[in-house]
């Protein structure tokens, strides 16, 4: 069974190296809109990642001026309303100077009956019905709002100008709707959870699970607080690639203790970074040289360290800390982009933060009972049939997404 098991990981890891690079994986799908309202209408800005042009059969390379198609649907999907009229575009949406990975649109609106603005989108909710579009809204009087428009909410009104907002949509999306969208980001975020299934499918107790998770929490926590705090801006790209190596180095892990500790399993570790150290010292890929070499010399530490002891708990809860510290950047990036004033950053923080446990906790309380049962059933037989097959699947997807991250 053992040999069956490194026979699929090898399998798996040579197609994936042979596999053709997709110019990127489409994560949830995001747009963001700034608004500046005067009082006869507004200026609009709307920022959408390229890759999203591709879910419109557009080409995300072309020219943001050669879109008319996209510059159509703008006009159509992202609206201003007061008084239940339509404020109509001065001019067709331009595009302007946009950020690497990023089509930037402005144009104005005028309201021939201004004074009760209601801000409303339905881009891209056509080819994908989970799309959220962050609306920020700065008032004539200077204060910001902001709020999450989605399928199930796509307008927002503000109310009248001048006034305070009287209703809780008024203000923008409050404690509740962070921590609702915390948790549909979780439960979306499928690499997150493949990573907490991977660290729960060795654990031998409900302790060493509770260790995880804590290891797992503080560390997303810290890093989601900084980048939202603006304190630490980490490239995306090799963000999304350090995930999938978390998944992919977890998973290895999984197999490795299940195998016996056979010592080619570092070695192939080390040595498959060291290549793509060098391929990024060439110039290619995501991830930077210095990066690469850093998880070589951290994976072979860490399999030394676990060589060393018959009792791996408390040194996987470390990792899930130090694996937890990348997962909080690619958690912070919905709430990043938003540019959240410092009076909103709190309620939006503790919410989407809250959101994201309470969706771990219920992955965990789905996954736990499983593995738990498998593992009393039949003296364990069937439990490391399912942890061995399980952690080479999970450790092929993750060597799949960290070789397609890396070289997108």
């Amino acid at each position: 069974m053992k040999r069956v098991v490194h026979l699929v990981l090898v399998l798996i890891a040579l197609l994936c190296a042979l596999a053709p690079r997709p110019a990127a994986a489409h994560g949830r799908s995001l747009s963001y809109s700034s608004w500046k309202l005067s009082s006869d209408g507004a200026l609009v800005r709307v920022r959408i990642p390229r890759l999203e042009l591709t879910r419109l059969a557009l080409d995300p390379v072309l020219e943001p001026h050669k879109q008319p198609a996209l510059i159509r649907l703008l006009a159509e999907s992202v609206l201003l309303s007061s008084r239940g009229q339509p404020c109509a575009p001065s001019a067709e949406p331009l595009p302007v100077a946009a950020p690497d990975g990023w089509v930037v649109y402005e144009w104005t609106l005028k309201c021939a009956d201004p004074g009760a603005p209601v801000v409303s989108s339905t881009l891209l909710l056509d080819v994908a019905p989970s799309h959220l579009h962050f609306a920020r809204v700065e008032m004539p009087d200077g204060s910001v709002r902001e709020a999450v428009l989605s399928e199930a909410q796509a307008s927002w009104s503000l109310g009248e100008l001048g006034a305070t907002a009287s209703t809780p949509d008024a203000s923008g999306t409050g404690l509740l709707g962070y921590l609702v969208l915390g948790i549909e980001h979780i439960a979306t975020g499928y690499d997150h959870i493949v990573f907490v299934l991977a660290l729960v499918l060795l654990a031998a107790s409900l302790r060493e699970v509770a260790g995880l998770v804590t290891g797992f929490t503080i560390g997303h926590s810290v890093t989601l607080a900084l980048a939202v705090l603006g304190v630490v801006r980490p490239d995306p790209a090799a963000v999304e690639a350090l995930i999938a190596f978390s998944i992919a180095l977890v998973a290895a892990e999984n197999s490795w203790l299940l195998g016996g500790r056979p010592r080619a399993v570092p070695a192939v570790v080390v040595v498959g970074l060291a290549a793509l150290a060098a391929a990024s010292l060439a110039g290619t890929g995501a991830v930077a040289t210095s990066t690469l070499l850093g998880l070589a010399l951290f994976s072979w530490c860490h399999f030394g360290l676990l060589d060393r002891t018959s009792r791996p708990a408390q040194l996987r809860a470390a990792v899930a800390f130090a694996f937890g510290l990348v997962h909080g950047f690619g958690f912070a990036g919905i709430l990043a982009e938003m540019e959240l004033p410092t009076d909103r950053l709190v309620t939006a923080l503790f919410g989407f933060n809250a959101g994201v446990e309470v969706g771990q906790i219920a992955v965990v309380a789905l996954i736990w009972p499983l593995v738990h049962s498998l593992a009393r059933a039949h003296d364990g037989r069937w439990y490391g049939r399912v942890a061995e097959l399980g952690s080479a699947a999970i450790c092929g997807l993750g060597l799949f997404l960290f070789v397609t991250r890396t070289f997108r």
